[in-house]
């Protein structure tokens, strides 16, 4: 029941646990790989609990992690933007509040050091349709800065995610923006096809401030999967160069 999956969150959050965020040394973008088809999204669940079957991995595997890195774009301003800013913010932060409840999560005050970097700014037209949040995934090698007195480790895999949200909304409505698009940032890249859910395609006439129990269980499922993984072929010195073109997976 619904107790049980938020008890499984928690329990989920209190495994991983919390850990530091370095900055990273070095970056490079992983290209999606020629030749190499997008696994299909999973089998869905016999009982109907959750939608998983409409969330898909990347030729790498599913972009998840154990733990979150998170930069929110500081705010300023004087006056009445000062008071549209902090709208912006406090909806964002409701947002990621609501995430922090069912994933480690920890805020961070450099973007480098991030893993999920959320803008305040409107998502540019996409094929002539506006949107008001956009998420972009990009996968990258990243050498991070390691803990004091350990050597310095292999790149990893990881997912880089640029967040867009715009401040031309009302606070729920931004608030249910931002919770949405967090959502694909945290590895649920797909819709579910209910409108009650905040992973909703098509969301209710009311903005969706909460997780759903759907939500929830379509999560811990997914932070059961494998993570982002190379090719055995892949180098694990220095990071390789770049080949082909790099496609941009994109959500909203």
């Amino acid at each position: 029941g619904r107790m049980s999956l938020v008890v499984a969150a928690a329990l989920l959050a209190l495994a991983t646990g919390p850990s530091s965020c370095p900055a990273s040394l070095e970056t490079r973008a992983v290209p999606p790989p020629p030749n190499r088809p997008a696994p299909d999204p999973p089998a869905p669940d016999p009982r109907g609990d959750d939608y998983r079957h409409r969330i898909y991995p990347t030729v790498f595997g599913w972009p998840r992690l154990d733990h979150w890195c998170v930069w929110v774009e500081p705010v300023g301003g004087d006056g009445a933007a000062a008071r549209w800013d902090q709208a912006w913010l406090s909806a964002v932060e409701g947002a990621l509040a609501t995430w922090q409840a069912v994933l480690p999560i920890t805020r961070v005050s450099s973007p480098d050091r991030a893993q999920v970097r959320l803008y305040r700014r409107r998502p540019p037209l996409r094929n002539g349709r506006a949107s008001h949040g956009r998420a972009e995934l990009e996968l990258q090698l990243v050498r991070r800065h390691p803990a004091a007195g350990s050597p310095l480790g292999p790149p990893q895999l990881e997912p880089l995610v640029s967040v867009s949200i715009s401040p031309a909304q009302r606070v729920e409505a931004m608030e249910a923006t931002a919770l949405h698009e967090l959502g694909h940032a945290f590895g649920l890249w797909g819709h579910s096809d209910q409108p009650n859910d905040a992973m909703a395609a098509v969301p209710g006439p009311r903005p969706i401030r909460q997780l759903s129990p759907r939500d929830r269980a379509t999560l811990i499922w997914l932070q059961r999967q494998p993570g982002l993984l190379l090719s055995p072929a892949a180098p694990s010195g220095g990071l390789p160069e770049p080949a082909g073109p790099r496609g941009t997976p994109t959500a909203e």
